[in-house]
């Protein structure tokens, strides 16, 4: 069983629009590391952030959010 939940699908998002992690990392103006610790969802990005790449990857950022329903 999986305790950690993936909060957002910006890996996914990423690998269906044919982008690399090195590439979104030089369009934000980030390290490497911080988006591989996104897309791994060891950590997140801010809101402002998460509006960044959904702009960047022509999606909207909804796209970049998992939600699971409460049962």
């Amino acid at each position: 069983m999986e305790s950690k939940k993936d909060l957002n699908r910006i890996k996914v998002m990423l690998a269906e629009k044919k982008k690399t992690n090195k590439w979104l990392a030089s369009a934000l103006g980030v390290n490497a590391a911080t988006v591989s610790k996104w897309c791994t969802n060891s950590s997140q990005p801010s809101l402002e952030t998460l509006m960044k790449i959904a702009e960047l990857l022509e999606v909207n950022y909804t796209e970049l959010i998992r939600v699971e329903p409460k049962l």
